[in-house]
């Protein structure tokens, strides 16, 4: 069994221990801004009912995230229309993944609830993670140091265009 190891994580999930002190969502405060003017912001599309953004401790280069506007937690309280726009998020996003970084899969999915593993539990999220023959390594065992080869900047740029060509509503 091959595993996909991320140390650094623990550093981004222990970060809203101290910065979250007045419970402000990250997801929350990320969706209202202007993306396209924003270079921090790391969102890449805002839909109807939820959004497209980068994760800023990638699994992997292009590890992408769909997140509902509505600030919920419980998988169930998504409406039929919130899902069926994540879905249709989500197969637009591999296609733009796809002819950006030509992976040779995803993974996708959500770890809902703390001991699912989530490190934002507070509002739902499906991440999206290109997946290559190979990639993993040994630096994240030995040196606790993952190498994401593209800029996240960079990303975000092609990912935006990408999906820009599929007219999105």
């Amino acid at each position: 069994m091959q595993k996909l190891w991320s140390p650094w994580r623990s550093k981004y999930i222990d970060s809203f221990k101290n910065e979250n002190k007045d419970n402000t969502c990250v997801f929350c405060s990320a969706k209202s801004k202007n993306f396209k003017e924003d270079d921090k912001s790391l969102v890449v599309y805002r839909g109807k009912n939820s959004f497209i953004m980068m994760n800023l401790y990638p699994y992997n280069n292009g590890h992408m995230m769909i997140i509902p506007f509505r600030h919920i937690c419980d998988y169930t309280e998504l409406t039929s229309e919130e899902l069926n726009e994540i879905t249709d998020l989500n197969k637009h996003l591999i296609k733009a993944l796809t002819n950006i970084m030509q992976p040779h899969g995803f993974n996708f999915g959500a770890n809902i609830g703390k001991a699912a593993g989530a490190g934002i539990d507070t509002h739902l999220h499906f991440h999206l993670v290109p997946r290559w023959n190979g990639d993993t390594n040994f630096m994240p065992v030995l040196g606790e140091v993952k190498i994401i080869s593209q800029d996240l900047l960079d990303t975000k740029n092609k990912i935006i265009s990408e999906l820009e060509k599929f007219k999105l509503k």
